[in-house]
């Protein structure tokens, strides 16, 4: 037995000591024995978050020496939790064993992005692509932390509001276990890709005519009256597992840590996820400092700008969400004291970004190879801004988290491009290059050939 693998027997021991792992709010500091069926303090009403009281005691704290290199060794394992990108790191999860639902998430690739690096005025610039998930998008990491906490709570019911990416990611994972799924979404605003993926896996779907704000407010009544785990960013296990993200970009960059990550905000937990995944990581000895995390949100859906701006992050300033990027169209995002956290404690910055400049964003990331989701893009059309403030220097190391795959919604993409998306804006002729519409010929090689030669000249 090699002295790694003896390393990863004595720490699946410590690991099923984060069974113990507390929750505690984050407002009140309520530490109770278990959570309110909502994810919300009994005392003050706040989000709850987990913490470890085994890291005070140094016996029995993760040690750092031994995670790096026990973490990159279980990259060639074939067990199921080593192949995932997020049980991989599970001595920093609250659970482990037998209860694990997994399908391979995390994992996710790094890509270089030449043009929107030159596009933004940088030297250089990467994204971690978490739509590289299963399911499609970063909710994967989260849900199968929090849909393996449901599992072990021997629930047969789980429930989510959704703007379409949490629930296709919960109904996937609830399909793995041969779980029921519950999905509530609001009408007319969701992405048909990602409504097709939650009827795909089985999930029983309703449409409610509200907003993802009433969606949320109705399921929190249901669980208090039936029998379902509730699966959204409230529920702090979604936070645990969102957090690996982190972990898995500092061991792609190999522990140096960039100047800047920048992330979409729209319910704020993955922001509020990543964040507790960089403080944990410096508690824990390692690294040694904090990147700025920095959240971008679209104008139309900007309760967090507008809650920095207007009150200084002390009250939410919710608003009437309206963007065509769906995934971030959320007015009342329950995670912003988490994020205001998180933007003191790494010293970031929250911007938003216009509908042109999203899509603008979009079509550039495309043109990297990569392509991603209206919401990931969020967060090139933010670091524009943040370069021509001087809050990011050209020379700096940035990383964009882009959480959508670039097929979760196609009708976008084609409306773009097609020039029915965004005609009428006032900066509509700038989108122009970056349209890119089929062309329809008559079926004869000479007219392609013409075609060809005149692209190869412009």
């Amino acid at each position: 037995m090699s002295e790694n693998i003896a390393m990863v027997n004595a720490a699946e021991t410590r690991a099923d000591e984060q069974v113990n792992a507390r929750v505690r709010c984050i407002l009140c500091g309520a530490t109770p024995k278990r959570a309110e069926l909502t994810f919300r303090c009994a005392d003050c009403g706040e989000l709850l978050e987990i913490f470890y009281p085994a890291w005070d005691d140094e016996a029995r704290r993760p040690a750092a020496t031994a995670l790096k290199p026990l973490w990159r060794e279980r990259k060639t394992s074939s067990c199921a939790q080593d192949q995932s990108g997020v049980w991989r790191f599970r001595e920093l999860l609250p659970l482990t064993g037998a209860d694990v639902v997994t399908l391979g998430e995390g994992n996710t690739p790094l890509y270089e992005l030449p043009g929107c690096a030159r596009s933004a005025g940088m030297e250089r610039l990467q994204a971690k692509h978490q739509g590289m998930n299963p399911t499609g998008s970063f909710k994967d990491t989260g849900m199968t932390v929090a849909l393996s906490a449901a599992r072990r709570e021997n629930y047969h019911w789980v429930a989510c509001a959704s703007t379409g990416n949490t629930s296709a990611s919960m109904a996937a994972y609830a399909a793995r276990a041969g779980m029921r799924s519950l999905v509530l979404i609001p009408d007319g605003y969701i992405a048909w890709g990602k409504l097709a993926q939650s009827l795909d896996y089985g999930a029983l779907t309703c449409q409610l005519r509200t907003d993802f704000d009433g969606c949320l407010r109705v399921l929190s009544q249901l669980v208090t009256r039936y029998p379902v785990y509730l699966l959204n960013s409230l529920n702090p296990y979604r936070i645990e597992g969102q957090k690996t993200a982190a972990i898995e970009l500092l061991e792609q960059l190999d522990w140096r840590v960039p100047d800047h990550v920048i992330v979409p905000g729209g319910n704020l937990g993955n922001s509020s996820a990543l964040g507790k995944g960089f403080l944990e990581l410096r508690e824990l000895g390692l690294i040694g400092k904090l990147p700025r995390l920095s959240i971008v949100q679209a104008e139309g859906a900007n309760a967090l700008v507008r809650t920095l701006r207007e009150t200084g992050g002390r009250q939410l300033v919710p608003v009437q969400a309206e963007t065509m990027a769906t995934a971030i169209r959320i007015g009342n995002p329950a995670s912003w004291r988490k994020a205001v956290r998180i933007l003191e404690a790494t010293g970031g910055a929250c911007e938003e970004v216009s509908e042109a400049e999203i899509a603008m964003a979009k079509a550039e990331i495309g043109a990297d190879g990569v392509g991603c989701e209206p919401a990931s893009a969020v967060t090139l059309a933010g670091l524009k801004k943040l370069v021509r403030s001087g809050f990011v220097q050209r020379s700096d190391s940035v990383v964009l988290v882009l959480t959508g795959h670039v097929l979760k919604d196609p009708e976008y993409t084609l409306k773009f491009h097609r020039g029915d998306l965004l005609a009428e804006a006032g900066d509509a002729g700038a989108l122009e290059p970056h349209r890119r519409a089929p062309v329809i010929l008559d079926a004869d090689p000479d007219a392609v050939l013409r075609l060809l030669e005149q692209a190869a000249t412009s």
